[in-house]
This record gives C-alpha cells, sequence and structure tokens, in this order.
C-alpha cells in the first residue's frame, strides 16, 4: 500500500515541478514588471489615451464579429449544400492563420492600391483607407467572425432536435422558431462568444503595429512597445503592462458570471437540421453564406495570387529567415508539448488542482508584458541583442501551454480512469508507460497541441519586436518588407510563412492521427 502511495506521488511530482517553475517564472516576470512600474502617475495623457482606444477598439470590435456572426451561424445551421462541411472547417483556419500574412491580405484588397479602392477610383468615389482605427476594427472582425461563427453555431447545435420536431409540429413559423428557441440560445451564448472576442481584442498587437499607431489607434501593447522599443523608458512600459493585466484579469472575472443558461433540456441527440424556410429566406442565407466566405477568402485568395509567382526570387535572407523560424517553432511546439504532457498527466489523477491554475497563468499576461519583465530581470547578465530568440522561443511556449492543456486535460483523464490501475498492476513506470501506453494512446491530442503550438510559434510577430535583432524571424522579416514598401515581396513572404505554418500544423495533426 506504501509503495502505491509512493509511486502515486512520484507520478504526480513532475507536474508539480513544472507547474511551481511555471509560476516561478511567470510571477518573478511579472513582480518584475511590478518592480520596475512607476505606479499610474508615470502615465501621461497619450497613455490613458492608448487604455480607452484598446478597450474601445476591443468593444467595438467583439461587438461587430458577435453580430454579423448570428446570421452566418444561423444559415450555416439550417442549410445544406456541398461544400459545407469544408467551409465550417476553414472557419478555424483563421485561428492559426499568422497575423500579418492577414494584414497583407487586407491590404491587397482594402488598401491604397487594392481591388476595393481601384474600384471606387474606376466610379469617381472616394477612397478609403484601412490605416487607423477602422483598419484595427476591420482586421480584428476578419479574425474573429470565423470564431464567433464556430461558438454560436455549436449554440444552434446543441438545441435538442426535439425542440424543433416540436416546433415543426405546432406549425412554427421562422418569427416563433426565433422567440421559443432561438432567442433564448443567443441570449445564452453571446454574452461569452462577446466576451471571449473582447479578450482576443484587448491584448491585440500586431495588428495595431501594422495598421494602427498614431495618437488615435494606439492600443496599450503598441505604447508598450512604444515606450520600450523608442523611449526605452521601462518604469513606463512596465506600468503599462500593470494596467494590460488589470484589464485582461477583469474581463476573464467578468467572463465567469456572464453566461446565461438556456434552458432547454435534454435531447435524445438526434441528427436533425433546423427547420429551413424557402422564399427569400433562402435567398438570404445563400447572400450571408457567400459574403461571409467571400470577406474571409478574398484577402488570402488576393495575397496567394500577388506572392506566389514571385517566391522562388525572394532574397536570401527571407530563406535564412524562415529556416530560423521553423527551427524556433519546432523547439517551442516540443517545450509545450512536454510541459502540457506533464500538467495533463499530473493532474489526470484528479489531485492538485492547483496545477491547472499555473497552467492557466499566461492568460493572465501579453507576451510583450513578459517579455518586458524578463528583459528587466536578465538585462544586467546578458546583452538585449543575445536574448531575443531564446525569450522568443520560450514565451512563445508558455503562451501555447493553455491551449495544449485545454486538448490534452480530458483525454489525459479518459486515460488513466481506462487503463491507469491495469498499468500500476504491471508495474509500468517512466518511459516505458509513456513510450506503449500515453504517448500511443494520447498521439491524437498531442498531434493536435503540438501543431496549433507550432503553428502560433511560426507566425508570432511579438516578443522579437522588442529586440533589435539582426536575425530577425520570417514574420518580423515580412514587416520589414512592408516598411520598405517592397509589397510584392511581401507578398511573396507572406505567402511562404502562410504555407509553413499551415504545412507545420497539417504535419503535426496528422502525425497524431496516423499514430
Amino acid at each position: 500500500m506504501a509503495a502505491g502511495v509512493f509511486r502515486l506521488t512520484r507520478a504526480e511530482a513532475g507536474g508539480a515541478a513544472s507547474a511551481i517553475c511555471l509560476a516561478l517564472l511567470i510571477g518573478g516576470t511579472l513582480a518584475a514588471v511590478v518592480w520596475q512600474a512607476q505606479g499610474l502617475a508615470g502615465l501621461g495623457p497619450w497613455d490613458w489615451r492608448a487604455v480607452w482606444f484598446t478597450l474601445w477598439q476591443a468593444a467595438m470590435s467583439a461587438t461587430l464579429s458577435a453580430v454579423l456572426a448570428v446570421p452566418v451561424a444561423r444559415a450555416l445551421a439550417r442549410r445544406r449544400f456541398p461544400g459545407r462541411a469544408a467551409l465550417v472547417t476553414l472557419l478555424g483556419a483563421p485561428f492559426i492563420l499568422p497575423v500579418i500574412v492577414a494584414i497583407i491580405g487586407l491590404v491587397s484588397v482594402f488598401g491604397r492600391n487594392g481591388v476595393i479602392n481601384d474600384g471606387l477610383r474606376a466610379i469617381g468615389l472616394p477612397e478609403i483607407s484601412i490605416y487607423g482605427w477602422q483598419g484595427v476594427i476591420l482586421a480584428h472582425v476578419f479574425f474573429n467572425l470565423p470564431l464567433s461563427v464556430r461558438l454560436i453555431l455549436q449554440g444552434w447545435q446543441a438545441i435538442p432536435a426535439e425542440r424543433f420536431r416540436l416546433a415543426a409540429s405546432l406549425g412554427f413559423g421562422p418569427k416563433d422558431t426565433a422567440r421559443h428557441l432561438e432567442r433564448p440560445m443567443l441570449r445564452a451564448v453571446l454574452p461569452g462568444v462577446w466576451l471571449a472576442v473582447f479578450l482576443v481584442c484587448l491584448t491585440s498587437f500586431t495588428v495595431a503595429l501594422a495598421l494602427g499607431g498614431g495618437p488615435r489607434a494606439t492600443t496599450v501593447e503598441l505604447a508598450i512597445y512604444q515606450a520600450f522599443r523608442f523611449d526605452f523608458d521601462l518604469g513606463r512600459a512596465a506600468s503599462l503592462g500593470l494596467v494590460q493585466i488589470a484589464i485582461c484579469v477583469g474581463a476573464m472575472a467578468l467572463a465567469r458570471r456572464i453566461a446565461i443558461p438556456a434552458a432547454f433540456g435534454a435531447g435524445l441527440d438526434a441528427d436533425h437540421m433546423p427547420m429551413a424556410p424557402g422564399g427569400w429566406h433562402r435567398i438570404s442565407d445563400a447572400l450571408v453564406i457567400t459574403g461571409a466566405a467571400g470577406f474571409l477568402l478574398w484577402p488570402m485568395a488576393a495575397v496567394t495570387a500577388r506572392g506566389l509567382p514571385r517566391i522562388a526570387a525572394l532574397p536570401p535572407e527571407v530563406w535564412d529567415a524562415a529556416q530560423r523560424s521553423v527551427a524556433m517553432a519546432l523547439i517551442s511546439a516540443l517545450l509545450a508539448l512536454v510541459l502540457s504532457l506533464t500538467l495533463a498527466l499530473s493532474l489526470a489523477r484528479g489531485r492538485m488542482r492547483w496545477v491547472e491554475t499555473a497552467g492557466m497563468l499566461p492568460l493572465i499576461a501579453s507576451p510583450l508584458v513578459l517579455g518586458t519583465g524578463l528583459f528587466i530581470l536578465a538585462r544586467a547578465w546578458f546583452p538585449p541583442q543575445s536574448l531575443a530568440l531564446p525569450m522568443t522561443v520560450g514565451i512563445n511556449a508558455i503562451m501555447a501551454l493553455p491551449f495544449g492543456l485545454r486538448a490534452l486535460i480530458p483525454a489525459a483523464r479518459t486515460l488513466h480512469q481506462d487503463y491507469g490501475r491495469l498499468a500500476d498492476s504491471l508495474d509500468m513506470r517512466g518511459l516505458t508507460r509513456l513510450r506503449y501506453l500515453t504517448v500511443p494512446r494520447l498521439a491524437r491530442p498531442l498531434g493536435f497541441a503540438g501543431g496549433l503550438a507550432a503553428a502560433l510559434a511560426m507566425g508570432d510577430l511579438g516578443v522579437i519586436t522588442l529586440f533589435a535583432s539582426d536575425r530577425p524571424t520570417l514574420p518580423l522579416q515580412l514587416y520589414q518588407l512592408m516598411n520598405s514598401y517592397r509589397m510584392a515581396d511581401a507578398s511573396a513572404c507572406a505567402v511562404l510563412l502562410m504555407a509553413i505554418s499551415f504545412g507545420l500544423f497539417w504535419i503535426f495533426d496528422k502525425g497524431g492521427r496516423l499514430a
């Protein structure tokens, strides 16, 4: 009995040690930010304007994303057509799409020389500008509309099929169905969708860096970058970091309280689609789906058509940056997988719930805040240039950890419940248990988590921008091409970055499915 307890404790020791190290790293980094901060009194009027703009653009982006997603999700829920499954799958693509690539695509369509402005000039109408607050909100809606549609579509699919059958038997029309079934579901789902998008937009950096800027379109993240890189005012950067953390913590606390239950009750899980009214409803659904697909796919098609023929002519420094980024992404993915698996296996035994809390700590701090804190801690011993790549690798791994945990924890608990006692009775421990039981049974979530971590790390343009590095990553190289107005090379670089990011995700995910 004592030996069994000892084995249990040793099995959980790795997760506890990893959680403690992670908490110390993030806690120490944030403590350095607090120590360096000058307090709120050190922030000027422009800093508070950045705080206000951050909250305003996040609220506007979340509202537009949620409102526009409702008709798209409703149309997808009640219509069946060729390619529907592929379209729903594509709605998840923007999550792993490098932000800077999407920005290139949006500029190709909505920029000064884009298709939209070319058309406006042709008919004598004034041009539109993608730069400023309107560009920031447009980009955020582009990224978060698919997420909102997927979440709301899940809400529609969660309504028991029996409710729709009952509505049909009672002769409900579209208005009656909306009143008694759809609106209660939306009241339960929309607040969570809005808050999810709001949280994502709070920590926006790349979008604001490329499309915002200026006193009227600066987010807190961009203000931290400007205080760090241009003014080297670490106290002000740290103070802004504290404000950013406070906003994120407040939004996350609000997210726990705002959901409203729909109270539909249980069903028999029968596959039954909602009633699909004909007439003008069919036409409106077709227009909504076509418009959403065009909005999401047009920018990517535009940048691909422009950049694909020029990939072979890219300068050598782009290929060097690509090799560097791939190596860094693979290392980040490996670190994220090791941390995620270690924490998930310790949580699978149902003890030490605090380990999961430690794994979620990266959600309260953005990469720029962590980068600022690590720079404050390490600058006395290391030159800043030597920290750029290692810090980028480590922070990318840490930021991917919550997503890896969400994928691995349910599977790890199922594994422990189904095979834990048998493995203990066979005295399977250590590498033997990992090789013959854990990795084969968790291959699918491990592949998905690894692919997600690699793709996110490949496209990250965050911490690397804080340091004056002569070894840029591929996203930073792409941003430098944009700043040099070499848009043809930038488009080719964007296609390369997009292909590598999706390729890494596919390789990891496919490998997990084949294992």
